[in-house]
């Protein structure tokens, strides 16, 4: 196997496994558009899968603008629930100062915890 054979096998590689992430991101789109019927959704799998070049050409032509615009709103919709996940949870634990305080306080008096340990939380809800 010479140099070039090497070279070319490697470019052609590429365009494969480009041309693989298209045809997924094509089919990642079809599935996830809730404005697509279930026999148009399945016409452009059967042409997705006879006519592949053709087919993912003009898929992307007709419905590429789309593609981008619901791929950043599924990516904003992903955000915005982390971000909502992360608020409930880190408000459901955080207390104030006093409030910690106050808890520390009752435990340390029905006997939970001894003053050391009631010291040491007081200098964390402190801190």
């Amino acid at each position: 196997m010479s140099f070039w054979d090497i070279v070319w096998f490697i470019i052609i590689f590429f365009a494969f496994a480009s041309y693989l992430m298209v045809l997924f991101s094509i089919v990642a789109d079809l599935f996830r558009d809730p404005e697509v019927s279930g026999g148009m959704k399945a016409l452009w799998v059967v042409c997705l899968v006879f006519f592949t070049f053709i087919t993912a050409i003009v898929y992307l032509i007709v419905r590429g603008r789309g593609m981008n615009e619901r791929s950043a709103q599924k990516y904003a919709e992903a955000r915005q629930a982390q971000e909502e996940y992360v608020r409930s949870v880190a408000g459901a634990s955080s207390t104030s100062a006093p409030e910690q305080i106050a808890k520390a306080k009752e435990l340390l008096d029905s006997g939970a915890i001894t003053a050391d340990e009631f010291t040491a939380l007081k200098a964390k809800a402190l801190a």
